[in-house]
C-alpha cells in the first residue's frame, strides 16, 4: 500500500479528538495515510497555514472555511469543509464575580439558558444603570460558532452584544487565565477550557451551547479546494479513518483510553480530570454541583461527522445578522459550494455507513430523536432545536435575518 503524507493543524480542544485518534489508535495507518499532526494555539495561525499550504488540512471552526471562501479572511481561497467533527461541546463562562451577582438575580446550577439570560440582563442592567463600564466576553475568533453562539444567546433575551457588552478576541487555552486576571468577565469556548476555569476556581460554567442550540454544529475538517481535488484518493481516506475514530471517541467503553490518550503532552496537555467531563457531559456547573448535560457532545451519535449545508447556511445568516458579510445569491452558493457533502458520501457510501438523503434541513424542529430516511441502515438526528423556538430555514435566509429585533450595530430600526 503506498502511504500519503497529510499534515493537519489542530487547536488543543476536545473536538480535535477525532484527529488526534485517527493518528493515536491508528486508524489513519490502516488506510495509508502517516497522519502528522501540528498543535497550534491560536485559530488565526490554523486559518494562516492552511491558506498558505503549510498544513494540507485542519481542525477548523466551522465558518472559518465559509468565511475564507468569502474572502472575508487574510489569504483567502477557496476552502471546503467535506466533514465535521461532532457537535455540541461548548459552555459559557463567567467569573465568581459575575457568577455571585447573577446569583443574586436568581441564577441557579440548572444551566437552563433561558434562566442565565435572565440574571445576567439584570447584571447588565443595573450596571448601565450605575454607569460602571460594560462586561467584556471572550470569544475564540470572529468567524466562530462561539461568537455566533453567544451573541444569538445574549441578543435574545434583550442583551446587545454591540452595545451592552464588550466582545474580544481570546485563544481558547488562554481563556481561563484572561478571566482569573480580570481582562474578561466571561466566554464562550469549547471544552476542557471551561472545566479548567472551574478546577482553577476562577470561574463558573453557566450554560451550553447545546442547551442553547441542540445538535448545534461545532468544529470541522477543512482544507483547501485545490488540494482537495488534486489529492481525491487520499480525501477519501482520510475521511474514512476520521469516521472510525468518531465512533471509537463516541463509545462509553473508550472514554478513560480517549481521556489518557488527550492529557498527553503532545495533545492538550491538560489533567485527565480536566478533561474527563466534557467528554461524558458530567459537567460542574453553576456553585460547582456536578450534573449531567444532556447531548453536551457527540462524536459520531445523530450524523455528528455529516457536513450539513444548513449548518452553514445558518452560520452564514448570522455572518449577515452582525454585518460580517452581504446577503447575495453569489455569496449563498459560494456557502453552498464551499460545504461539501458530495465528498462525505463518496467516502463513505461504499461503506455501507447510514447517509442522510437530504443534505440540507430546517433547523430548530426536532424535539425528540427522530428517524430520517436513509440509503442504508437507521439513522437517527436531533433534538435539534434554539432555546428560543425560532426555526431556520435555509431557503428563506432573508426573512429570518430580518426577523431578529437586535442585529448589526444595535436593534433593527435604529
Amino acid at each position: 500500500m503506498t502511504t500519503t503524507t497529510i499534515r493537519a493543524g489542530f487547536i488543543p480542544l476536545l473536538d480535535a479528538a477525532i484527529l488526534i485518534v485517527a493518528k493515536a489508535r491508528g486508524f489513519a495507518e490502516e488506510e495509508g495515510i502517516d497522519l502528522v499532526l501540528a498543535r497550534e494555539s491560536s485559530w488565526s495561525n490554523i486559518r494562516d497555514r492552511v491558506s498558505l499550504g503549510h498544513f494540507d488540512v485542519a481542525h477548523m471552526l466551522a465558518p472559518m472555511p465559509i468565511a475564507a471562501s468569502l474572502g472575508l479572511t487574510p489569504f483567502g481561497g477557496p476552502v471546503i469543509t467535506p466533514m465535521a467533527f461532532g457537535i455540541g461541546g461548548n459552555a459559557v463562562t463567567v467569573s465568581n464575580a459575575l457568577w455571585h451577582g447573577m446569583k443574586l438575580a436568581g441564577a441557579d446550577n440548572s444551566g437552563d439558558p433561558m434562566r442565565m439570560l435572565g440574571a445576567l440582563r439584570h447584571v447588565v442592567e443595573a450596571r448601565k444603570a450605575t454607569g460602571e463600564t460594560r462586561l467584556t466576553f471572550g470569544v475564540v475568533h470572529p468567524f466562530s460558532s462561539h461568537n455566533y453562539e453567544l451573541r444569538y444567546w445574549l441578543a435574545a433575551g434583550g442583551i446587545d452584544p454591540t452595545r451592552d457588552v464588550a466582545l474580544t478576541i481570546v485563544p481558547p487555552p488562554f481563556m481561563a487565565d484572561a478571566l482569573a486576571g480580570g481582562h474578561i468577565d466571561g466566554y464562550c469556548v469549547g471544552e476542557p477550557w471551561n472545566s479548567a476555569a472551574v478546577v482553577a476556581g476562577v470561574g463558573a460554567i453557566v450554560t451550553t451551547t447545546s442547551a442553547i442550540w441542540r445538535s448545534s454544529p461545532e468544529k470541522v475538517l477543512g482544507m483547501r479546494r485545490d488540494w482537495a481535488e488534486a489529492n481525491g484518493d487520499a480525501v477519501s481516506a482520510l475521511l474514512r479513518a476520521l469516521y472510525r475514530a468518531s465512533q471509537w471517541c463516541d463509545s462509553p467503553r473508550h472514554t478513560e483510553e480517549l481521556v489518557q490518550i488527550l492529557s498527553r503532552s503532545s495533545y492538550l496537555d491538560v489533567a485527565s480530570s480536566t478533561l474527563r467531563g466534557g467528554l461524558t457531559g458530567h459537567l460542574v456547573l453553576g456553585d460547582g454541583l456536578a450534573r449531567n448535560v444532556p447531548d453536551f457532545r457527540h462524536f459520531s451519535r445523530h450524523a455528528a461527522t455529516f457536513p450539513w449545508i444548513s449548518h452553514g447556511l445558518w452560520m452564514f445568516s448570522q455572518m449577515v445578522r452582525w454585518g460580517q458579510a452581504e446577503l447575495t445569491p453569489q455569496a449563498i452558493e459560494t456557502v453552498r459550494q464551499s460545504v461539501r457533502p458530495d465528498l462525505y458520501r463518496k467516502a463513505l457510501g461504499p461503506l455501507g455507513v447510514a447517509l442522510p438523503n437530504a443534505s440540507a434541513k430546517i433547523e430548530g424542529t426536532l424535539t425528540m430523536e427522530t428517524p430520517v430516511a436513509t440509503a442504508n441502515g437507521r439513522l437517527f438526528l436531533g433534538p435539534d432545536g434554539f432555546f428560543d423556538g425560532k426555526i431556520f430555514d435555509p431557503d428563506l435566509i432573508e426573512d429570518y435575518v430580518a426577523s431578529f429585533a437586535i442585529r448589526g450595530g444595535g436593534k433593527a430600526g435604529d
